[in-house]
């Protein structure tokens, strides 16, 4: 920690799927902490806005795409001069994913390469900086899902989440001797305008997830956020190929409190 408390001081951090949810609130954190931070969305106002209110650079990317990947990390670099965190944390999760007796090869592939495609190929070209400086924390959003079952089922999302999971662990254990540590952000279901899309017209779906959480309540944005800067920071350094949930109490439950 510097002299002034921030964690990330003097610290570049590449946010992809910064403009709304999980990271439009780790984009803040991060820059609170001290980072300078590089927004990669493909949306182009809600990015702009957001690299704007931190003083960051934003970049339009499609995180499938492997050049334009590659140029936002190559952006980092002309910009501020390195690439000290890679927070991969663009996805999707819409409604034609579904159960695997409905979800068309479409939807499911088109999963696939966002959420998992997306981060192979960040973590690639993160990576690829971090060798040079000799250090870098890379932090992949996986999900609760990826060490659970459940009956409501998104099938592609949850095999992309499982996918995720077991790229960051490999990933972790292959560069940790280089000075480079990965992890698996593993978020419980959270206050976003994805969740909400997909369970506020329906109270009762709502529900029957709300009964599994023994807090009783979905995560904010900003509580998962505070985990990033964690996972970003000097804090997490004895931490690298883990699983790192944050989701309430969820996975450890049983039953849950009345």
């Amino acid at each position: 920690m510097t002299q002034d408390g921030r964690r990330l001081a003097g610290r570049v951090a590449v946010v992809t799927g910064g403009a709304s949810g999980i990271g439009l609130a780790s984009v803040h954190r991060l820059a609170a902490e001290g980072a300078r931070v590089v927004v990669g969305d493909v949306d182009q106002d809600g990015g702009a806005a957001a690299a704007e209110a931190v003083d960051g650079l934003f970049v339009r990317v499609d995180v499938t795409d492997e050049a334009q990947v590659e140029a936002l990390f190559q952006a980092a670099v002309d910009t501020y001069g390195s690439v000290d965190v890679a927070f991969n944390n663009a996805g999707i999760s819409p409604p034609e994913d579904d159960s695997i007796l409905t979800t068309g090869l479409d939807a499911w592939r088109r999963v696939q390469e966002v959420n998992l495609t997306s981060v192979f190929l960040c973590s690639k070209h993160a990576i690829g900086h971090m060798r040079r400086q000799g250090r870098g924390s890379v932090i992949n959003t996986a999900s609760f899902v990826a060490v659970m079952g459940a009956a409501t089922s998104q099938v592609s999302y949850t095999a992309s989440k499982g996918g995720v999971l077991a790229l960051s662990r490999e990933l972790g254990v292959q560069f940790a001797r280089e000075g480079i540590r990965v992890n698996a952000l593993c978020p419980g279901p959270v206050n976003t305008p994805l969740l909400r899309e997909l369970f506020a017209k329906d109270p009762e779906r709502a529900a029957r997830r709300l009964v599994h959480i023994p807090l009783g309540r979905f995560a904010e944005p900003e509580e998962i956020a505070a985990a990033v800067a964690f996972l970003a920071s000097d804090d997490s350094s004895f931490m690298t190929a883990s699983s790192f949930l944050v989701d309430g109490g969820i996975s450890g439950a049983y039953v849950t409190p009345l």
